[in-house]
């Protein structure tokens, strides 16, 4: 009887069966391809993570006829030594343990982006098969999962003179429903952000689901700047040059850095955009009020030293 609780109402979860369970709670809902969506981020951004770390300078996302998507980049490959707790490849414990990767402290990478040691095996988890090629110290290694789990341990199966790590998925269509098939637009255009945010790094998309492959490619080697020049590129800009700020301060937890870049136009409306570690806060936070606190006292300290103001002082709406 559905009223029925006892002892063995109790359910463990463990490992990516958690994730298999309830995936809304690690990638987002499911049904309507945010899920979906998400899955592709958090294989890029270990990507991203690598050009950051100053590895790698070029992604490739390839959008397979079979809905499956690939990721690849040239940057160290993912480790493939045995780990000394688990006992097997330092690759399968990314892939199959939560909470595992080289992010939680400052020794593999400065900055990085994602869900820190949740998102590549949350999506090997939702995945109905991901298959991870690794080029690492002149080897290619290889090894498939479905639905999460290994079907064999990683192995040898060439030989190779670069590096990196190709990452291959398809999602599992018993766990998505609704929006089943990646949209080009959305990941092109979320690629394009990635692009502006890391100057220099160029993310190649290629569709190959019609019967003509569709190409996107995407390189800014001016950065925010660039950016903001193309937010303004249908609005009366108020001056040409975009204004650009950057510093950088340590803490206890380490170096922070800040870049800034600002362009005044007659739209009507502000157009704000904001980012911690490449991932977009839409809905602001502390360092988007903080700048506005800033830029605020500034503007009105220089108003009132030309004595430009006739009445109150600007507020942050203003």
């Amino acid at each position: 009887m559905a009223d029925e609780y006892g002892a063995d109402s109790i359910q463990v979860l463990e490992g990516l069966e958690a994730v298999r369970k309830r995936p809304g709670m690690y990638l987002g809902d499911p049904h309507d391809g945010s899920a979906l969506h998400h899955c592709i981020w958090e294989v890029v951004d270990n990507s991203v993570d690598e050009h950051l770390a100053g590895h790698t300078d070029s992604i490739e996302i390839t959008l397979n006829p079979d809905n499956s998507l690939s990721v690849r980049d040239y940057g160290r490959g993912i480790p493939v030594g045995i780990h000394e707790e688990f006992g097997i490849s330092a690759a399968e414990v990314i892939m199959t343990k939560l909470h595992a990767g080289g992010k939680f402290d400052n020794s593999s990478y400065k900055v990085s982006g994602g869900l820190h040691g949740v998102g590549v095996s949350a999506v090997n988890a939702v995945s109905e098969w991901m298959e991870m090629t690794i080029h690492r110290d002149g080897v290619i290694y290889f090894q498939r999962y479905e639905a999460g789990v290994p079907v064999e341990a990683l192995k040898e199966i060439g030989k190779c003179e670069d590096t990196g790590t190709l990452i291959a998925f398809k999602p599992d269509l018993s766990i998505f429903t609704d929006i089943v098939e990646f949209d080009f637009e959305e990941v092109d255009t979320r690629v394009g952000e990635t692009a502006f945010l890391n100057a220099g790094l160029k993310i190649a998309i290629v569709d190959l689901r019609s019967s003509e492959a569709h190409t996107s490619e995407h390189l800014y080697e001016g950065g925010l700047s660039e950016y903001v020049s193309q937010l303004n590129e249908r609005r009366e800009v108020l001056h040409e040059e975009v204004i650009t700020i950057k510093g950088e301060k340590e803490i206890e937890k380490g170096e922070v850095e800040v870049e800034l870049a600002l362009q005044w136009s007659d739209a009507f409306s502000e157009s704000i955009r904001c980012y911690t570690n490449i991932i977009r806060n839409k809905d602001g936070g502390t360092h988007m009020s903080g700048l506005r606190t800033a830029l605020t006292s500034s503007v009105n300290l220089y108003a009132k030293k030309k004595k430009l103001l006739k009445g109150d002082a600007l507020s942050g709406d203003d």
